[in-house]
């Protein structure tokens, strides 16, 4: 049974496990295409803008909780105010939600790196997609492949398993991610995706890609599902944090960039659509791939790059749920981790059978995988980090020193955790809901 509390072994470890919880599907698959649904650069503009002013004030406050009570996420709220202590309850269960859907594409990811090497020749590869995760067996089977590889970092512990994947995988992401980068502004006509990317069209800013922008933001960020307040309660006191915070916050938006630097110029040398939506990662690009020499290595390439970021923010989704577990029930951490997997597994199962023998099951007219989709990046975050910000700002009372020693600076930081995040938030929901 684990009775102390692990501890970063450095400063790097902390940053880099962190980032590899930003740096995911959120960036790699997820921001291209919301990217490209909302008109481009002016929506790279408002995202780098809400970035790194209005989501530092909840990420900061998120691990400064975690670094200040030194305990899990029900733990910390409990620290707060002992009538909170089951409200933060959400926050593990947002985490097991979001890995139940997650997670299958991650097994999807999988299956493209296998495709990748036996070098298939697929035709049609919307028809092949289709096909693939409308079988009722193999994709779960990808599934729980995924969910054991991250639970087996996650039972590890954070020295030998958390740290030591994310040491791994994040420089070899940064690696492939900047061959791949080389390899499209090398293809032709790739300067027409990078006028896409950074000469902004205004015709196209309005509301709702704002509150976009802001959504894939919280998301891209991890915020709001325990996992960052679970890594903050590991650091030491002496770790600096708002240095930390930008540093996140400057690698997440990089990697944002890169990916888009290193997919919408081999969509504008194919004259292919940048608004194809999910599909862009499992229809568009292997398209493209197919049709390029060396087309099998580099998407190869791009799949392990893809299967690197899942990982490392799959790990960290985990993590919240685990720590949980283990300091509610006083539990190892391979017992928890072995209940996560069941669980995660019980859910996500039915969830990956909602493309083929379960589609016909709906809620609110969603199937399972778009439902919790929705409801977790919709409805789940966006309320976890409105709960987060009003308690925090409200109750626990940051004073100068604490986190910004500008005065100025400390008031700003509680106007944003009191009101002006919250109303952000607000927006956001309502907009969800509608």
């Amino acid at each position: 049974m684990e009775n102390n509390r692990p501890f970063w072994t450095s400063k790097y470890s902390f940053i880099i496990t962190t980032i590899g919880s930003a740096v995911g599907l959120g960036n790699i698959w997820r921001f291209p295409y919301i990217m490209g649904q909302y008109g481009g650069a002016i929506f790279l503009a408002v995202y780098i803008l809400i970035i790194s002013t209005i989501c530092f004030i909840p990420l900061m406050n998120e691990l400064y909780i975690g670094k200040t009570t030194k305990k899990e996420c029900v733990g910390a709220y409990e620290s707060i105010n002992k009538n909170f202590k089951y409200l933060d309850a959400l926050n593990p269960i947002t985490g097991v939600l979001i890995a139940s859907f997650y997670f299958i594409v991650g097994g999807w990811i999988i299956n493209y790196i296998f495709k990748s090497l036996v070098n298939s020749n697929i035709n049609d590869w919307g028809q092949y997609f289709s096909a693939f995760i409308q079988a009722p067996v193999y994709p779960c089977i990808l599934t729980l492949l995924f969910i054991s590889i991250c639970i087996f970092f996650t039972a590890k512990g954070l020295k030998n398993g958390i740290e030591r994947a994310n040491k791994l995988f994040m420089p070899l992401l940064a690696v492939i991610l900047i061959f791949l980068v080389i390899v499209s502004l090398n293809l032709p006509n790739a300067q027409k995706g990078l006028e896409y990317m950074f000469k902004p069209d205004f015709s196209k800013l309005n509301f709702h890609m704002v509150l976009a922008a802001l959504g894939q933001a919280f998301f891209t960020l991890s915020i709001g599902m325990g996992a960052l307040l679970t890594y903050g309660s590991y650091i030491k006191e002496d770790k600096s944090l708002v240095k930390s915070v930008y540093t996140i916050i400057l690698s997440d938006t990089a990697f944002a960039l890169l990916a888009g630097i290193m997919i919408f110029p081999a969509v504008f040398s194919f004259n292919m659509e940048p608004n194809s939506g999910a599909g862009l990662v499992f229809v568009t690009l292997p398209k493209i791939f197919s049709n390029i020499p060396y087309g099998n290595l580099i998407a190869f390439s791009f799949f392990i790059l893809l299967f690197s970021a899942a990982l490392t923010s799959g790990i960290s989704i985990i993590e919240g749920p685990c720590a949980t577990l283990i300091e509610r029930f006083k539990i190892t951490r391979i017992r928890a981790s072995i209940i996560l997997f069941f669980i995660i597994s019980f859910i996500a199962i039915p969830t990956t059978l909602s493309f083929s023998v379960l589609g016909d099951l709906k809620i609110f007219g969603k199937t399972l995988f778009d439902f919790l989709d929705f409801t977790t990046s919709n409805i789940m975050l966006p309320v976890n980090t409105l709960f987060l910000c009003l308690i925090s700002g409200w109750y626990l009372k940051i004073k100068g020193g604490d986190i910004i020693r500008n005065k100025i600076g400390v008031f700003l930081f509680n106007v944003g955790l009191k009101f002006i995040v919250p109303i952000a938030l607000v927006c956001l929901i309502y907009m969800g809901l509608k």
